[in-house]
């Protein structure tokens, strides 16, 4: 017996051996698309050389792809309308004769692709940085199976320990605040050495971070957010991954990432040189434009190409993947402008076919509106970018010099109303986002000179403006970076009352100054006000050109009319109103948003001291 037993084993190893296929990317996927094709990434060693079939009714294998590495496979499917939700094998035969299947599911779609809404004007956003909100599980803090294996929450740059359950846990905080949608900065896997707490330099597009938690406690989040009839939004990355990403030590292909060759060969790689402009600019040379989308970021975040239809493809399902899998209200897309911007377009056009009332905001950091404006999707400039909605860093920067700069002919409060007047050349202004700041820039109350009046002014401002609003988490109690402008570690600080041993605790307005109590109440006013405001969702806007140190900004619907006056005088002043009378409020009541005051539109309007007036014509008891 033994003798045979011996024979047996001797037989088995000398068969040959099979891939074990160690993923399988989209891990699952759905019917019912519009997009009938699928590709998937099947990887293991030398799972290239199998034949591969399909026995599945409405699943029909179009066609195999070798890659450049032996150990990848794509597989081209045609999900066809007579599919069914179930599971269906994949079967690989090696040439040798071994062979080995895989189970892969499709599901059903949990809701119609018209109940996908994305945000829009009448939403106002909070942007997360998770590692440094809150910190709801302390027991995922460290991952010891992860090259990053440290908490430290005396570096800015380290993880502090924050997670997808902080966020859980104030989910009413942020709710009774006024805000209707959530934007957390990217929560997939970073398994960087160091510096993988912000989230955005990827090494598995299809895992949640254990640090942050698991992908049923993000799926918990979504369910959570929706339940308040709020939208959760995803920040996602195309333009780069992380370099410890799973398929760095092994390329499928020898174009699969730009400047490879370099790469492979241990030479220095090539750098973005950032010239963003290269993308519009008739006259820009060759060398230019390649440089800028080609470029890498940094050493540790190597750039995709886009141009490789299979990376391409891997691209887009992974963020259909995410909207079907989470529920999503939208997607921010970093980086806009620097991958290929056929495939941008491509990209975004794909996700807008299957969910036609879906929102994408992508991230163009200029202060030149005519960029913001090539962006979005219906202008005729020669390039169809299907993108709805992108970022307002123009008008941004505009706000703060408006309010920081004296009043002159040319400078102040006129260079906001200048700002404003380059709506002409957008095709939906209300579409675009708006912010006072985010995790990247400096924190606005430290823009501003830590100067109250003038940050309520700002974001008061901006929140009536024909836009869509982003505040980032902490501008509410006035967090700064002023002890050193600009750094990124100091600008995404711990929100206080985030980790149990926090003195004070900003969720329940525990120790907080007045100001900071302030701030916070004077945001929670207006937010809450704005969810019900139709004047300011989708009004009418006119505004007047600055006189005397006072810029008014009127909303108008049919049933309301909303008025914000930024005044700069520092004694009180009788503000006339003849020259509104367009506006049809003479006679009427208003009342002060913030202060629940009722006035009279008479002849003139006393402002007695500086700072923003925020009416309307809904009076409440």
């Amino acid at each position: 017996m033994k003798k045979l037993v011996v024979l047996v084993i001797c037989f088995l190893l000398s068969l040959p051996a099979f891939a074990q296929i160690e993923r399988v990317e989209p891990p699952n996927w759905w019917t019912g698309f519009k997009n009938q094709d699928l590709e998937l990434l099947v990887y293991g060693k030398d799972i290239g050389k199998a034949e591969v079939r399909v026995n599945y009714p409405g699943v029909e294998l179009v066609k195999s792809h070798k890659a450049d590495s032996p150990n990848y496979l794509f597989l081209d499917l045609n999900i066809s309308e007579e599919a069914k939700p179930g599971n269906f094998t994949i079967s690989f035969k090696m040439p040798e004769g071994a062979s080995e299947s895989y189970e892969y599911e499709l599901k059903k779609r949990e809701k119609p692709a018209d109940e996908y809404v994305g945000f829009n004007s009448s939403d106002a956003i909070y942007l997360i940085t998770p590692d440094r909100f809150a910190n709801g599980d302390p027991s995922n803090d460290i991952d010891k199976s992860l090259n990053e294996t440290t908490i430290d929450q005396e570096d800015d740059y380290a993880r502090h320990g924050g997670d997808i359950r902080g966020i859980i846990e104030h989910l009413d905080y942020i709710d009774e605040i006024g805000f209707t949608a959530i934007w957390p900065s990217p929560l997939l896997i970073n398994d960087m050495k160091s510096g993988s707490y912000h989230g955005y330099a990827m090494t598995d597009f299809y895992k949640v971070d254990p640090r942050f938690g698991s992908l049923s406690e993000y799926r918990e989040l979504a369910n959570s957010v929706r339940e308040r009839g709020m939208k959760l939004i995803m920040d996602q990355v195309e333009n780069h991954c992380g370099i410890e990403h799973w398929w760095m030590d092994d390329l499928p292909f020898n174009d699969w990432i730009n400047y490879q060759e370099l790469y492979e060969n241990g030479e220095q790689v090539v750098y973005s040189n950032h010239r963003r402009t290269t993308n519009q600019d008739h006259y820009a040379a060759k060398v230019d434009k390649k440089q800028m989308s080609d470029g890498w970021f940094v050493d540790s975040m190597p750039d995709l190409n886009q141009r490789n239809p299979f990376m391409a493809n891997y691209l887009i399902q992974n963020s259909i993947w995410w909207i079907e899998t989470l529920g999503l209200g939208g997607i921010r897309q970093d980086t806009y402008p620097y991958p290929d911007k056929d495939f941008m377009s491509d990209w975004a056009g794909a996700i807008m076919t299957e969910y036609p009332n879906f929102n994408i905001v992508g991230e163009e950091w200029s202060n030149n509106p005519l960029l913001i404006r090539y962006w979005q999707e219906g202008v005729e400039n020669g390039y169809d970018s299907n993108l709805p909605s992108t970022m307002d860093f123009a008008m941004q920067a505009t706000i703060v010099k408006g309010l920081k700069n004296e009043e002159t002919w040319g400078t102040g409060l006129v260079e906001i109303y200048d700002g404003l007047a380059n709506d002409f050349s957008y095709e939906n202004p209300e579409s675009i986002l708006v912010f006072p700041d985010n995790h990247d820039m400096s924190r606005i109350f430290t823009q501003l000179g830590e100067d109250l009046t003038k940050t309520k002014m700002d974001i008061g401002f901006m929140l009536a403006m024909p836009r869509i609003p982003q505040i980032y988490y902490g501008t509410e109690i006035l967090m700064n970076d002023t002890a050193n402008p600009g750094d990124h570690g100091l600008i995404r600080t711990n929100f206080p009352g985030g980790w149990e041993a926090d003195e004070v605790n900003a969720f329940k307005g525990q120790g907080l100054s007045a100001d900071q109590k302030d701030m916070q109440d004077f945001l929670k006013k207006i937010l809450n006000y704005r969810k019900n405001s139709l004047a300011i969702h989708e009004g009418k806007t006119t505004h007047f050109a600055p006189q005397d140190k006072t810029y008014l900004l009127s909303r108008n619907s049919e049933d309301e009319t909303v008025v914000v006056i930024l005044n700069k005088n520092e004694e009180p002043y009788k503000l006339s109103l003849d020259r509104f009378e367009e506006l049809g409020l003479k006679g009427k009541k208003l009342q002060n948003v913030i202060s629940g005051e009722i006035i009279s539109w008479e002849q003139t309007l006393v402002l007695p001291e500086y700072g923003i007036y925020f009416l309307t014509t809904k009076i409440k008891n």
